[in-house]
């Protein structure tokens, strides 16, 4: 999904809508107990949260195998794995339970739940189609961090994943190593590795230091990537397909799993093994 930039900040797409539907289903819980008087809000936050949690349990097991290695990262929620529809089909599942223990209250839970709802997913299927006539992957040319000059159109024809990224970034560092063996993992998709206004020096002494090796390192120490995605935030990673069209957003970090759930769609690039943290 994409972001909503605020003045120098940048919030991921998801999280805007998450939070714009917990605050219309909450004002929508207030309105109705002053109409109908009666108090859902409880109920409500209950569902949602249970929502959350069913959301995260099954997108942890349906990507069991990436964990299995790295247990710890399930409560990684930062990376943004969730799985939206599971997620819902409990907070409906739950509000239909409610609703037959509780009837008086029973029009005033789907009413706030369909509020949540549609904020939810009219939101999502808008941000998709914003995408979907997004831009293509730019033909602008950067610095290689070997010598020389890269150009990014050179990448069209096959899949390509345009990491925007820092040294001095925190979530950028976390994400890398999952990166690189998703580089690896991977070899019909293009990872490009786009540095955001650092010199060549800072670059190779980081890699060094980390002990990452990264193919399609660029330099971008003018930002004209940022400027040219109206992107602020990093990191942020673009996924292009093979035809250089903008298929998805990830404003903050991915993890193996995150990262798998995007790069599923493109099977056909997966390399004769996999490669787990």
């Amino acid at each position: 999904m994409a972001s909503l930039t605020v003045g120098p900040l940048s919030f991921p797409g998801e999280l805007v809508l998450l939070g714009l539907a917990l605050a219309l289903a909450s004002g929508a819980a207030w309105q109705l107990r002053r109409r109908w008087q009666v108090d859902v809000a409880p109920q409500v936050w209950r569902a949602l949260w249970l929502g959350l949690l069913v959301a995260r349990v099954s997108f942890v097991l349906d990507f069991a195998a990436v964990y299995a290695d790295a247990p710890w990262q399930i409560l990684n929620v930062r990376d943004g794995g969730w799985d939206a529809l599971a997620g819902w089909l409990a907070v409906a599942g739950y509000t239909a339970w409610l609703a037959g223990r509780h009837r008086p209250q029973r029009r005033a839970l789907w009413v706030t739940l369909l509020v949540a709802a549609g904020v939810w997913w009219g939101g999502t299927v808008l941000l998709v189609r914003l995408n979907a006539h997004g831009p293509q992957l730019p033909a602008l040319s950067l610095g290689r961090l070997e010598a020389g000059e890269q150009l990014l159109a050179d990448f069209a024809g096959r899949p390509v994943v345009l990491n925007l990224w820092a040294t001095w970034c925190p979530p950028c560092q976390r994400e890398m190593p999952a990166l690189q063996r998703a580089q690896q993992q991977y070899p019909g998709v293009h990872f490009v590795f786009a540095n955001q206004h650092e010199s060549r020096e800072t670059v190779q002494r980081f890699l060094a230091l980390k002990g990452l090796v990264l193919h399609n390192v660029l330099l971008d120490e003018h930002g004209a990537l940022a400027r040219h995605f109206q992107e602020r935030a990093l990191p942020t990673t673009f996924f292009f397909d093979a035809s250089g069209a903008l298929v998805d957003v990830r404003t903050g970090e991915l993890s193996d799993a995150s990262l798998a759930q995007r790069l599923a769609r493109w099977p056909e690039a997966v390399g004769p093994a996999s490669v787990r943290p």
